[in-house]
């Protein structure tokens, strides 16, 4: 059987193509990934990203407020029964997830709790195989696989992450547990600078923690984090462990020196973000589309999700270095919808 469209991927663009398509009578499917334990290690669950975030302040119609009645109304008992109570500060990442997940399920998504291996986009329709031995065919294909930041590999940073460690300075930055406190930025790229001057907006103090004695980023871009006067840059240092408790999460972190080695000094922060990038979750594709040089997917049409392979549309994170925001991943994943709806009608194939 060849499906019309096959969504790969389960974050916020993956649900909402799986929203516009299965309301487009074009019986999506979507292939959620498995919920194995290296795919969590990796940053890849099910759900995508937000199945490890705990607060979503910024995501709109979800303001603060007790939603328990409506998730025990909304979301399948069988799913709703292994959920956390819910905590009332607005809507938890995989609270929202679980919402669009059993939105798109209303509407007669069918969905595969397995990765895409391999993809075979050299000709139409595309094949594609599966962790679990099966193989899908489809006329169209959504990316939706979204990407994973990149940590420094401690154990304690996994050990606090959403206790204090975050990859994502718009998307916590402005949390209560990190207001006018003292927070640490790991990098030296334009993204660090970024994220320290956005996180100074709200921290007592902000130390951007790098392992050269010059940054990476732009000389714009550092003279404004060097010159802001709530941030402070250790230079020639690296993160040897960041510290903390179950009660409190993230209570500082230890740095070396990168010239001496026995040199080590304490950080009293209740914040830790790593900023070193992200990795697109593409390498099943095995280089069949155009990426930029950070490596996501390419948009080969202004504002339009088509890629450089006719009839595979990319969405969400997979193909945004920039904004990599939840609503953002959900308006392209919407825009993918329609671009998919709209090429099959010009095929003739709906």
């Amino acid at each position: 059987m060849t499906e019309k469209v096959v969504i790969i991927g389960s974050g916020p663009a993956g649900w909402a193509a799986a929203i516009y398509t299965a309301r487009a009578n074009l019986e999506p499917v979507v292939v959620e990934g498995e919920g194995t334990q290296e795919n969590w290690d990796l940053g890849r669950p099910p759900l995508g990203q937000l199945a490890t975030t705990t607060e979503v302040e910024n995501y709109p119609g979800f303001p603060a407020g007790d939603l328990t009645a409506y998730m025990d109304d909304a979301i399948d008992a069988s799913t709703r029964k292994y959920m956390a109570p819910h905590q009332k500060e607005g809507v938890s990442g995989p609270e929202l997830m679980e919402l669009q997940k059993q939105q798109a399920k209303n509407f007669g998504t069918r969905i595969i709790s397995a990765d895409v291996t391999e993809a075979d986009l050299s000709q139409r329709p595309f094949k594609m195989k599966l962790s679990n031995g099966d193989e899908i065919v489809a006329e169209t294909i959504i990316v939706a696989t979204g990407a994973r930041a990149n940590y420094l590999g401690l154990e304690s940073e996994k050990t606090f992450r959403n206790m204090g460690v975050s990859a994502c300075a718009v998307c916590d930055g402005a949390l209560p547990r990190f207001r006018d406190k003292p927070l640490v930025v790991v990098g030296g790229g334009d993204s660090a600078m970024e994220e320290s001057d956005y996180l100074a907006k709200y921290a007592s103090k902000v130390y951007i923690v790098h392992r050269r004695d010059e940054f990476r980023a732009s000389k714009i871009m550092a003279e404004r984090a060097i010159n802001n006067p709530k941030i402070e840059v250790k230079w020639n240092s690296q993160i040897d462990e960041v510290l903390g408790d179950n009660e409190n999460g993230v209570t500082g972190v230890r740095i070396r020196s990168t010239s001496d080695d026995s040199q080590t000094e304490e950080l009293d922060a209740s914040g830790y973000f790593a900023a070193i990038g992200h990795t697109p979750n593409t390498d099943f594709l095995d280089g069949q589309l155009k990426t930029d040089e950070k490596g996501y997917l390419v948009w080969t049409e202004h504002f339009r999700t088509n890629t450089s392979v006719e009839a595979v549309f990319a969405a969400g994170d997979c193909a945004d270095s920039n904004y990599r925001q939840a609503i953002t991943a959900a308006g392209t994943g919407c825009m993918a919808a329609l671009d998919a709806e709209r090429w099959l009608s010009a095929q003739g194939l709906h």
